[in-house]
């Protein structure tokens, strides 16, 4: 792996925050070096949002993200701001639920997942965020999907553990979903 710089972008409300820390708790739970840098725009739900996360084998110099080797992408506003920050060979994730533009990158690999979709679907419209992220940990193996569920429970808390399984089935849909 060595390193892994992510962008995750969208609607405030759209659990893109929740996404990071997720894959920032799972790195660390794997013994991996990690960062999270949440950045907000000023009118919070329903304002634009979204957070640097860096996992690596190596300390972290710095937690802003220069090179994106994925940008994860929730919206339309997101995806004209940070299409072009991915690298070369990159990975951009693309809810084509919201999203109904086409990437014009050609040198980076663009998955469309109908995450909106796919969550209504499952029963829940808050979940399209763990398909989303279903999806890239599938195609990076960046953390393990039980780590995912482990950090879930600390964040979820006891009082809301029955939102596990449809959170482990939206995981799973993702994945599928790019596979």
């Amino acid at each position: 792996m060595a390193e892994q710089q992510v962008i995750i972008a969208g609607f405030g409300g759209q659990g893109v925050m929740s996404m990071g820390q997720l894959l920032t708790y799972s790195g660390m739970l794997e013994d991996k070096k990690v960062s999270w840098l949440p950045s907000y725009g000023p009118e919070m739900r329903g304002g634009t949002a979204n957070c640097n996360v860096i996992v690596s084998d190596d300390p972290v110099g710095s937690p802003v993200v220069t090179e994106a080797n994925t940008a994860i992408i929730m919206n339309l506003p997101s995806l004209d701001k940070f299409e072009d920050k991915v690298i070369k060979d990159g990975i951009l994730l693309i809810n084509s639920s919201l999203v109904d533009k086409k990437s014009t990158r050609e040198d980076v690999k663009v998955y469309e997942i109908p995450a909106n979709d796919i969550a209504n679907e499952l029963g829940n419209a808050k979940i399209a965020n763990m398909v989303m992220l279903g999806a890239y940990i599938e195609l990076t193996n960046i953390v393990s999907k039980n780590s995912i569920i482990e950090s879930l429970k600390k964040v979820l808390g006891p009082s809301k553990e029955k939102f596990i399984p449809i959170n482990e089935e939206a995981l799973k849909r993702g994945a599928e979903e790019v596979r």
